[in-house]
């Protein structure tokens, strides 16, 4: 399938059934696949020509984690390796996937990094696996630290510092879980104390909702940032130059308002800025949305963030609808105004990512017309944070849901969810 949209071509895949020519293309889109399963919830990590894609692969009642990995930029994907150890206990859903992250090693390929949120007897957990032979095997999985108390938690994100240690943030709900006298509880008793929490109070709900911060390879490394965090909503981690750590999450303010919180670590995670609000957009909703933001850092430091909110109607009659904005820092101490993103019809799940050159491309999925798509804009953001935006569709006859994107630092790849039911992965290379 070859698709040219705005000037750029789009070389696609079908995802995950078998080799497709591309016609009036230079190359052929290669297809991973298990078969017989619904394959979705992607992630994606690049470094120089060697990509690896992460996703979930699920049959009846069983989930399991697949990566397959490309060392030509993304245009081809070899054969997909199962990475968790336990079959069929993942859990995972359009805004928690299983993350990947790469970890540079001199003379080879990158170390592969997975994180996923898999079930446990009193709720979910978090496990990682590593892989330091390209993708092909995985080492033991172990949970990540801090992950496995009692009660449920999820929404993972992860990044490789600027040491080459893979940290994690996620959302944890183990207070909600223990008794009185601190006994864990089952899962049912936690979702109905949490519902009758609700009924009486959003925000209070929220504060026995926090995010958690650990690093992968120290033990007692996970403790909370801060409570009050809007529960089902992604979050999302970066790194940037010398120990710096960033991240940003839905928070739940004053008033049952979800707007989006930022915070960030000069000294390599040891300690954190208390939470800041980077806009302020008033989202009031009594419930989770499922879309949080993502963020990107480029090569000058500056730190780049997408969301979904809601907003008022210019037809005084309509109901008020989606969008998505943008907005960057430049110290992490304030955010510039936000700025909308040129969508159509109801706009989720947006994705970023960052060039070399500072040329930022972020990715979403939008309902229009009864089905959904993906699109994407790409962006050279000037000194001040003003970012014209250049949208493009990528072709897809199917429903098209949860998009992932990466950068090499020039070229861009993009993957998505194909279809309903038995559904499918699709990828593209997005030359520059």
């Amino acid at each position: 399938m070859d698709v040219l949209k705005g000037g750029r071509r789009l070389l696609l895949g079908m995802g995950l059934v078998a080799a497709l020519p591309l016609h009036g293309a230079t190359g052929r889109s290669s297809e991973v696949a298990v078969k017989d399963r619904a394959n979705a919830n992607a992630s994606l990590a690049v470094s120089g020509q060697f990509a690896a894609l992460v996703w979930s692969a699920s049959a009846k009642d069983a989930t399991d984690i697949y990566v397959a990995t490309s060392r030509d930029g993304g245009r081809a994907f070899g054969a997909p390796a199962r990475v968790n150890r336990t079959s069929g206990d993942a859990n995972a859903n359009g805004e928690q996937p299983p993350r990947v992250a790469l970890v540079p090693r001199g003379g080879g390929d990158p170390s592969i990094v997975i994180v996923w949120t898999a079930k446990s007897p009193t709720g979910t957990k978090l496990w990682t696996a590593r892989s330091d032979d390209g993708g092909k095997t995985f080492g033991p999985q172990t949970a990540v630290p801090g992950s496995d108390a009692a009660g449920n938690r999820g929404w993972e994100s992860i990044a490789t510092d600027s040491d080459g240690r893979v940290v994690a943030l996620w959302l944890d709900h183990r207070e909600t879980a223990a008794g009185k006298l601190g006994a864990a509880r089952s899962h049912a008793e936690h979702m109905h104390d949490a519902t009758a929490a609700q009924q009486k109070d959003g925000v209070a709900r929220a504060q026995l909702s926090k995010l958690f911060f650990s690093r992968l390879d120290t033990p007692d490394s996970a403790r909370p940032l801060t409570g009050g965090v809007c529960y089902c909503c992604k979050t999302t981690i970066a790194a940037g130059r010398n120990g710096a750590l960033y991240a940003a999450w839905r928070h739940v303010y004053p008033g049952n308002v979800r707007d989006i919180a930022f915070t960030m670590s000069a000294d390599g995670g040891r300690t954190f800025t208390a939470p800041l609000r980077v806009s302020e957009d008033r989202w009031v909703l009594d419930g989770c949305p499922e879309n949080g933001p993502a963020m990107a850092v480029d090569d000058q430091n500056r730190i780049h963030l997408v969301w979904p909110t809601l907003v008022p109607s210019a037809v005084p009659e309509k109901e008020p609808a989606l969008a998505l904005f943008y907005a960057m820092s430049l110290d992490g101490r304030q955010f510039t105004k936000r700025q909308q993103l040129p969508t159509e019809g109801i706009p989720r799940h947006p994705q970023i990512a960052v060039g070399s050159e500072g040329e930022m491309s972020v990715v979403w999925d939008e309902q229009l017309s009864g089905t959904r798509r993906v699109a994407l804009a790409r962006a050279t953001v000037a000194a001040d944070g003003a970012a014209r935006f250049n949208r493009l569709e990528i072709s897809d006859d199917a429903r098209a849901v949860y998009p992932a994107i990466a950068t090499d630092g020039r070229d861009t790849i993009v993957a998505w969810t194909s279809g309903s039911g038995q559904t499918v992965l699709r990828a593209a290379h997005l030359a520059r």
